[in-house]
Formats: C-alpha cells, structure tokens, sequence
C-alpha cells in the first residue's frame, strides 16, 4: 500500500464522486480509478458501491476512512512539525552567557525571540566565559555568549576544539576602572595604566575569563607587572563589593555602570582600550536556523552589524 493510494481513497469518500475527487488531485479520472481499484485489491475488501449514477462507501469502506484520515492527518502534522524543527520555529535552544549581558541587551533579545518563536523552549545558563566553552564543545550549550573570545581563549585545547567553534562579535565597548569615589583618581576624566597599577586590585580568574583576563593584561600592557593583586573574584558583583569596601580597584567593561552604588565610580582608561563580547556556538549544532535566528537578534540588538570568523 502506497501513501497516495491513502489520499486517492480519502478524495473519493470525500467527493463520493470519481471525477470531482480527480479534478481535486490534479489528475484525469481514469488513472485515479485504477489505483483506487488496486487498493481494493490489495485489501481484498470492497470500498465503495459503485454504480453508472452513484458511488457510496461500504461499511468497510466507512470503517477504512477513519482510519486512513488520521493517517494522513498524522503524517502532515509530522511533516509540518519536521518543517517548523528544520526552520527554527519549534524546538529547544540551550544559551550561556557571561552576566554582563544580562544587565545590556541580553533581555531584550530573549523577550523579542520568545515572542516570535512561542514554540522553542529557550533555556538560559548563565555561566563564565571559560565555563561556557567548555559546555560548547561538549554539545552542552548551543550558544555562548561569552567576553573577549580569541585566539588565547583555547590555549591548552586541541585543534577539533577550535575548528568545533565559530563567533560573531555582538557589542564592544570600554574598559573602565572602578575606584571607590573617596579616592584620588576617581576625580579624573580617565586614567592611564600607569596610574592605576599602583592601586591595590581585584583580578578575576584567568581559568574562568580567560579571553577577558588576557584583555586587561593588554591593556595594562608593560605596568601590568606592577600591579598588587589583593582579592582574585569570579563575579563582577563580587569585585564591586570589594571596591565598595575600600579595598582597591578592579578593571571591568563600562556596562557595570547599571550596578554601581552611589560610593564607586567608574573611571575610563586611558586610550579608550575596548572589551568585546561574542556569540559562540558549535559548526555542528542541531538547529543551525534556530542558532542563527538568536545570533541574528542579539547582533541587531546591539547595533553594531554581523562579523564572523572562526575562533583559531
């Protein structure tokens, strides 16, 4: 028995009428009889009474046609479920990201995506950059959204790991330090790295921020050597607390103004030296429509277009 015999049948219980069922085929009426008669045939039951005035369905005929419309019922919502999973319009999407993104575009991006896509179950995982490219080249995670990923980031990795993983540049933007306001150098417009090494620091780890830690060491460039290290955090909000507390300064992205206190100031450094975050995700993902649809809403959330390129 062949699918379209199914739909042959189901058009001439529907019409009761062979050459009304044809012309809703797209088809002549002869050959739409044979294959109506085969499927006879090779149920051995009779479907349809039919003579040169009427066609009617038998009882077995009756009983058949339930049967064979949930069929093909079943058989479209399958294919159209199949279309929705291949276009990213139903399934699962699994995001990380770095928690800087959660306080700048990131909400915007996921209210418009769930909107749009009702369907996908969107889960977010937010987890540092170094955690998040461990989760992606595991199948953990299908985006990442991650700070300063580059080459560095895979210091220690195997090549299958690299060639496993591709980023777009999402939003840039300045390195500043944090000062408790009550310090000298939080009066100034900005502050080079000369000046801010001599300040007592909170750093983060390099295990977890890799790319992030590799920035600010470039930033810092020759004074980086200087610095005097005296709290090593892996949250922002943690460093925050330290410099609220007096007990230095610490270098981080210019969007940690939306969680400042009245006592710190964020001070830029010199040279207007940047911080970039990336979406990451796998060249064999599951759903590359639906990764690209997300990828595709957080570079036009932060305005600053598409750049792609291999992490290598």
């Amino acid at each position: 028995m062949e699918l379209r015999q199914l739909r042959y049948f189901v058009a001439v219980a529907e019409e009761l009428h062979f050459g009304r069922a044809a012309e809703k085929l797209h088809m002549s009426q002869p050959p739409l009889s044979l294959h109506v008669g085969k499927l006879e045939r090779e149920l051995g039951v009779q479907l349809f009474d039919r003579s040169t005035r009427s066609v009617a369905l038998t009882p077995a005929g009756a009983k058949f046609l339930e049967n064979a419309s949930r069929i093909l019922n079943d058989i479209d919502l399958a294919v159209g479920e199949l279309h929705d999973f291949a276009d990213g319009r139903s399934g699962r999407l699994t995001v990380g990201f770095v928690s800087s993104a959660g306080y700048t575009f990131l909400p915007e991006v996921v209210r418009t995506f769930r909107e749009s896509r009702p369907q996908v179950a969107l889960d977010l995982v937010p987890l540092a950059t170094g955690e998040q490219l461990e989760r992606l080249a595991s199948g953990q995670l299908d985006v990442g959204i991650v700070r300063d990923a580059a080459s560095e980031v895979f210091s220690g990795r195997s090549s299958d790991d690299r060639d496993r993983l591709l980023a777009t540049s999402v939003y840039d933007e300045r390195l500043v330090a944090c000062l408790p306001r009550s310090h000298r150098l939080a009066q100034q417009s900005e502050v080079t790295a000369r000046q801010i090494s001599r300040v007592p620091m909170i750093t983060y780890s390099r295990e977890l921020m890799p790319g992030y830690f590799d920035r600010v060491s470039m930033a810092l460039g020759e004074h980086g050597s200087d610095i005097t290290v005296v709290e090593e955090v892996v949250h922002q909000e943690t460093a925050l607390g330290f410099v609220a507390a007096g007990m230095g300064t610490s270098i981080l992205p210019e969007s940690i103004r939306h969680l400042l206190p009245p006592t710190i100031a964020a001070v830029p450094l010199a040279g207007s030296p940047i911080t970039r975050l990336f979406a990451v995700t796998g060249t064999n993902v599951r759903q590359p429509a639906l990764v690209d649809a997300f990828i595709d809403g957080l570079v036009g959330a932060s305005n600053i277009g598409i750049h792609a390129a291999a992490i290598a």
